[in-house]
């Protein structure tokens, strides 16, 4: 929304400073995106009288001008076909720059002939489109002066970002009342007194579709003369970007912006009798006034004659019925269209328009007929001629709305105690109707162009607003602890460190689309049936996931045919599935592609495996926190693994995850590349760890710490966590680490039969081991293993 300071206080009493204005605007909750000095640019330029203006002598189209600027006589070559002796134009030193390109002006010769400065065009000027000519003055401009100053562009033009709830704002007036109920200044009376009706219309109205327009009125006038728009009309329009067409066109343009009432005129005598609002006809079009031919459908709004549709209602108007200099009756009309059904025609149709862009975010309803009657008097003033009475299609909707402002409320709500009195007479600047009760509390009625005022909270926001944001106190929040509380709660906080666990074994993080195709879903456990998306965004995204494997393995897909066939890819993100309550579950998974590592003469590669990807599982359930000395090994994982190659791990009963090598056809069907081997977590499955019982930090001990190492040999098909788990069992205080370092079968063993060694760390806290407590300490870890696991010690 665009405004010049001159434009401003045609409606604003005021003397304030630009700058006053600004500061208030953007206090009020208008955001002042710009303010243009317009004259800066044109500083330079002054009045000329060209004196003399002699054929060029070695070009037949170009003059050689000696041109009076008030200082001196300066010699200049020009190209327009009106530079005459006598005529006075817009001159251009050497040495400035020129607006519309940015070119610096310098002193030339052309054609032998020396040239020192430029007579100007409006093209030139950033003025105007005409570039044919250069610009004409009056006889009476003084020589010598600025030519901005001359054609008054000296006023700012002040660049507002009117917020979408306030379209009251998208006019001129709806800012200066603003403006005016916070103080800076005075609102000027608005003249809407009726115009003297001298015939009845031969043009009637009617509304087929009251929900597509409520409100349709309209007016006939005869005699008029459509030609060019007084210089202050035609001034106002140029300073906000418009270009001034005709007297008629110019008028509706400028109670757009004056008044936020967007008008429309007929050239009547093109009319074929009277005019009906109604939805379109299939098969219907219409030739728009930017030269476009758009097809109509039953959901957009027309006005329409005998003939077919003349106009989109709130959009924009038809070419056949368009004004021109020929023009000497026309309908005006003013009418109340619905915003969401005008929103969704210009959308269709890809037309924005000034019009569409202020009846999609809602008028006064009670301004309508009040827009005609300025209208008519605008334009009999400009155009002269006579006006019929008004022509009058449906009522204006009940807009009145009561609210109660109770006397406490913009302090409780707003951080600032007004006195009811004066909330009071800020509701009645801004147009509100206000009664004070007995107790203090306000029955408020908004006013009708205040539609985005909905309820007491608004009613505190205005008084809050216009009294000034910046008189808030500041008040700090109360401590309910000393500490404060995390910033993120236990669960965000997890996934957190999961991403951190997983990125630092050399996964990259990836995120994709939350919906898979069906397809894929059937190849991942299935489809379930509150899963399938009713109106999916993609024929092949259907699907909510109910894994992230089949998004990770797309990705690995378009890595590899991009020449990147060895990545490693994690992703933590919900699972959805119809047997949870929330209907969600978050998850991590990871896949790993190709080789384990880089090609290295020192660095040992080969093909990633199912141990891999069990090494990312337990990294992220161990960031997690789970007891990862509990956690145990299955071997019956989904069917998108590979038997005999993948596993799963699981807490007591509870399932934590799976992990191993994609099974071939899986990897087939989503036409990857192997290897492939992936993991998904459950995240939500892992437990909280208990307030209170956290673990201790490890400390470091004086002590020289001891290794000892064991072979069993146990059953071939005994897992080897159970044997781990049975030696981390012994003494959990004296043994600081137990891992498996060998798996033997063959040669020396009887069949059926392996052998797991381990080596275990003994780490005393508080004094040195002796042989004897050594001694007794291995002891005990074989009979505990050989009854856990009906193994013996190797010999």
């Amino acid at each position: 929304m665009k405004t010049t300071l001159e434009w401003l206080r045609t409606h604003l009493d005021s003397d304030a400073a630009t700058a006053a204005i600004v500061d208030r605007l953007v206090m009020l909750g208008h955001d002042v995106e710009a303010v243009e000095n317009r004259s800066a640019a044109l500083a330079p330029f002054t009045v000329a009288l060209v004196v003399s203006a002699e054929r060029h002598p070695n070009a037949d189209r170009l003059k050689v001008c000696v041109v009076d600027t008030g200082d001196s006589h300066v010699q200049v070559v020009c190209g327009a076909p009106n530079a005459r002796s006598g005529m006075k134009g817009v001159f251009a030193p050497a040495g400035i720059v020129i607006p519309r390109t940015g070119a610096l002006l310098k002193e030339s010769t052309i054609r032998g002939v020396a040239s020192r400065g430029m007579l100007c065009s409006a093209y030139e000027l950033g003025l105007g489109d005409d570039h044919e000519g250069i610009i004409e003055l009056g006889a009476d401009a003084p020589v010598g002066v600025k030519y901005a100053d001359l054609i008054g562009i000296g006023d700012p033009v002040i660049d507002i970002k009117v917020t979408p709830n306030r379209g009251d704002c998208l006019g001129v007036r709806g800012i200066a009342r603003d403006l005016a109920a916070s103080g800076l200044g005075r609102l000027r009376p608005l003249d809407t007194n009726p115009v003297r009706a001298r015939f009845r219309s031969p043009i009637g109205i009617m509304i087929e579709d009251r929900s597509a327009c409520p409100l349709f009125v309209g007016r006939h006038l005869r005699g008029v003369r459509n030609g060019a728009s007084p210089d202050w009309l035609r001034r106002r329009l140029e300073a906000i970007g418009l270009r001034p067409i005709s007297a008629l066109v110019d008028i509706t343009n400028f109670l757009t912006f004056d008044l936020n009432r967007p008008l429309h005129v007929f050239d009547a005598s093109r009319l074929d009798g009277d005019l009906t609002i109604r939805l379109a006809r299939e098969g219907e079009t219409l030739q728009a006034l930017n030269g476009q031919e758009y097809p109509l459908d039953p959901e957009v709004t027309v006005i329409a004659d005998r003939a077919g549709v003349q106009s989109l209602g709130g959009v924009i108007g038809g070419e056949a019925t368009g004004c021109t200099e020929t023009t000497t009756e026309v309908f005006i009309e003013a009418a109340l269209f619905d915003p969401i059904r005008t929103a969704a025609t210009g959308r269709r149709l890809n037309i924005s328009s000034d019009a569409r862009y202020r009846f999609e975010r809602g008028l006064d309803p009670a301004f309508v007929g009040d827009g005609l009657e300025i209208a008519t008097r605008l334009m009999l003033e400009l155009c002269g001629g006579e006006a019929s009475e008004i022509e009058t299609a449906g009522a204006v909707p009940d807009w009145r709305r009561c609210y109660v402002l109770r006397a406490g409320r913009p302090g409780s709500l707003g951080g600032l105690d007004v006195a009811p009195q004066e909330s009071g007479a800020i509701l009645r600047a801004l147009g509100c109707i206000v009664e004070a009760q007995v107790s203090g509390d306000l029955t408020v009625i908004p006013p009708s162009w205040r539609g985005d005022i909905e309820g007491e909270a608004d009613l505190v926001e205005e008084v809050l607003r216009v009294t000034g944001y910046d008189h808030i106190p500041a008040v700090s929040l109360p401590r309910e602890a000393p500490l404060p509380r995390p910033a993120l709660p236990p669960a965000r906080r997890r996934s957190e460190l999961v991403r951190r666990a997983l990125a630092a074994r050399g996964l990259t993080e990836a995120v994709t689309f939350s919906f898979i195709s069906e397809r894929e879903a059937e190849l991942f456990g299935g489809v379930q049936p509150g899963l399938r998306l009713v109106n999916p965004i993609s024929a092949d995204l259907d699907v909510m996931r109910s894994s992230l494997l089949p998004g990770l393995i797309a990705a690995v897909r378009r890595n590899a045919d991009r020449g990147y066939p060895d990545v490693a890819l994690f992703e933590v993100g919900p699972l959805y599935r119809d047997d949870t309550p929330e209907g969600q579950i978050l998850a991590a998974a990871g896949v790993r592609a190709g080789q384990s590592g880089p090609k290295h003469w020192r660095i040992p590669s080969g093909p990633v495996d199912l141990y891999h990807v069990k090494a990312d599982a337990l990294a992220a359930l161990a960031a997690m926190g789970a007891p990862a000395d509990n956690v145990q090994t299955g071997i019956e994982p989904p069917g998108w693994f590979h038997p005999g190659r993948a596993g799963i791990l699981r807490l007591g009963p509870t399932m934590l995850g799976a992990f191993g090598e994609l099974h071939p056809a899986v990897i087939a069907a989503l036409d990857a590349r192997p290897p492939i081997a992936g993991f998904e977590v459950f995240l939500d499955a892992v437990p909280e760890p208990r307030a209170g019982r956290a673990k201790p930090p490890p400390q470091l001990s004086v002590f020289q710490p001891i290794e000892r190492d064991f072979a069993f040999v146990v059953d071939r098909e005994l897992p080897a966590e159970t044997l781990l788990r049975a030696a981390r069992s012994v003494d959990r205080k004296l043994a600081g680490e137990i891992r498996l370092f060998d798996v033997y079968e063959g040669a020396g063993l009887s069949d059926g039969k392996k052998s797991l060694a381990i080596t275990v760390r003994l780490q005393p806290q508080d004094h040195t081991l002796t042989e004897a407590e050594i001694e007794g300490f291995s002891k005990r870890l074989v009979a505990q293993v050989e009854k856990a696991t009906g193994g013996t010690l190797r010999g």
